[in-house]
């Protein structure tokens, strides 16, 4: 096999760095941060690069919007007097000697050339000061190894150690240095591969895949906040499971997120010589928010479809003569949802959220029947509230059958449900459903102060609406209120009712 050609080799003055150009190695640089930074770099006579994703970006015409940036000197010191310069106030992260400075809409982040070493048993690293060969050799994929000049005497020139570019143009992800080394220095690297697999539609090396495989317990001292932030990174990419499927093949999945991991795989029972087998839930999760991902942006919805069958390991049970089954999957998945937001260390204020689409996403197919009641179709929707589309959403998602006939089937009765459901709304407003009649009424009439009762007493209003026994207007529900008052309170008092 022919050895590549090298590179020419070039140096500017003493600088101890290596600089790889040709007359390909230039690209055509118009945005305005790197043009101010640059400028900003001549007065201060240092010299600056734009590195990482945004030159690979560039060649992959995607677009561009957050700037890095490394500077051969003080980046703390350079983005505090860039930031001057442009009115805006740099965030300084001493312990790493790197900056972040809003501007122009965009972030631009400033670091010194650098290079990092990890102790065995430590998630962060011992940052050295260091040449720009030194920066790049530290990062995790060529792709993201280039770097840009944005200097006026050397703007757009390209330097490209590891042969980056064309990484680019195979579509592949390798690591500038040794996988193995790489990978254990900073283990979240190997999410970050499972990332720009899903974000990029890049394939994994097989050097570097192989090396994932073999450090991928090195994860478990990666703080949480960091693994957490690599995976929705993924869930908000283009096609979710790409990256996904890289982690289930490097057996990573398990440490990221053991819960979900033990959806995978398929279990098959012989009896009476037929054998029972169930889908691998972990898969159809994964086609499920495939499906949610060509249809909505919306982060907590897409993880919603992850974990939408959650509760399928605690509830599968082999019913003989019948097959496997998942009574209940939905609620005791739903019921999971505290503990996994907690466990993932995600915000607290999006569980209710994801727990409703959870709980929810098996009933609407039961109310397809022509049968059904408003006040079925009415419990549903006021269950569901704001996040009713995202339901119906979710629950077309969810067929994932190849039997043609069937999908059209379930699909057909999920519109039947979503027009019954407008019907529905449109002849009582539902949208705008409350007791009408209010607490502090009910409080005043039954001489209560704020209380548990008093909400009780509300609810029981609303259920009569609910199931249609009375319109959802003030005065017949105040009559109603009034007929029953008595009654209910006894039954509070009694703790009947609560």
């Amino acid at each position: 096999m022919e050895k590549p050609k090298r590179k020419r080799i070039a140096r500017r003055g003493a600088e101890p760095l290596a600089r790889v150009v040709s007359l390909a190695d230039k690209i055509n640089v118009t945005e305005r941060p790197p043009i101010e930074a640059g400028k900003l770099a001549d007065k201060l006579k240092t010299r600056a690069y734009l590195v990482g994703g945004y030159v690979r970006d560039y060649y992959l015409r995607r677009k561009r919007t957050d700037f890095d940036f490394t500077i051969i000197g003080d980046a703390v010191d350079f983005a505090k007097k860039f930031a001057k310069k442009f009115g805006s106030k740099a965030v300084i992260y001493k312990e790493f000697r790197t900056a972040m400075v809003p501007f122009d809409g965009s972030k631009l982040e400033f670091v010194g050339t650098r290079k990092e070493r990890y102790e065995e048993n430590s998630r962060k690293p011992i940052v050295e000061e260091g040449t720009l060969e030194d920066d790049l050799k530290r990062r995790d994929f060529a792709c993201n190894a280039i770097a840009v000049s944005i200097n006026k005497d050397s703007f757009g020139e390209v330097v490209d150690l590891f042969n980056g570019r064309e990484d680019i143009e195979k579509r592949i992800l390798r690591t500038p240095l040794d996988p193995y080394e790489t990978f254990k220095d900073d283990p979240l690297r190997i999410i970050r591969a499972a990332r720009f697999a899903a974000q990029l539609n890049f394939a994994v090396a097989p050097a570097a895949k192989e090396a994932a495989k073999a450090t991928v317990d090195r994860l478990k001292i990666v703080s949480r906040e960091r693994i957490t932030d690599e995976l929705f990174k993924i869930i908000a990419s283009p096609k979710p499971s790409v990256g996904f499927l890289f982690l289930i093949e490097i057996d990573a999945l398990r440490v990221v997120f053991p819960s979900l991991a033990k959806l995978g795989g398929v279990e098959t029972v012989e009896e009476n010589g037929r054998k029972y087998a169930h889908k691998d839930v972990l898969l159809h999760s994964l086609k499920v928010l495939d499906k949610i991902a060509e249809k909505s942006d919306n982060v907590w919805l897409r993880f919603a479809a992850l974990i939408h069958d959650i509760g399928k390991f605690q509830t599968k049970r082999f019913v003989p003569g019948i097959g496997w089954t998942f009574h209940g999957h939905e609620e005791i998945g739903a019921r999971t949802v505290p503990n996994i937001f907690r466990t993932l260390k995600l915000p607290m204020d999006k569980v209710s959220y994801v727990e409703k689409l959870i709980r929810l996403h098996q009933r609407p197919m039961a109310l397809a029947s022509e049968e059904v009641s408003d006040s079925a179709i009415r419990r549903l929707a006021a269950q569901a509230g704001d996040a009713l589309e995202d339901l119906l959403a979710l629950c077309r998602a969810d067929i994932t059958t190849k039997d043609e006939d069937k999908a059209k089937r379930y699909l057909k009765n999920y519109d039947i449900v979503a027009k019954k459901i407008i019907e529905v709304q449109e002849k009582d407003k539902l949208r705008e459903f409350q007791s009408p009649v209010r607490g502090d009424e009910i409080m005043e009439i039954c001489g209560l102060k704020p209380s548990k009762p008093v909400g009780i007493i509300k609810k029981l209003i609303e259920e009569a609406i609910l199931d249609g026994e009375i319109p959802n207007e003030y005065e017949a529900a105040k009559r109603y209120f009034l007929e029953r008052k008595d009654e209910w309170l006894e039954k509070i008092k009694s703790g009947e009712l609560s």
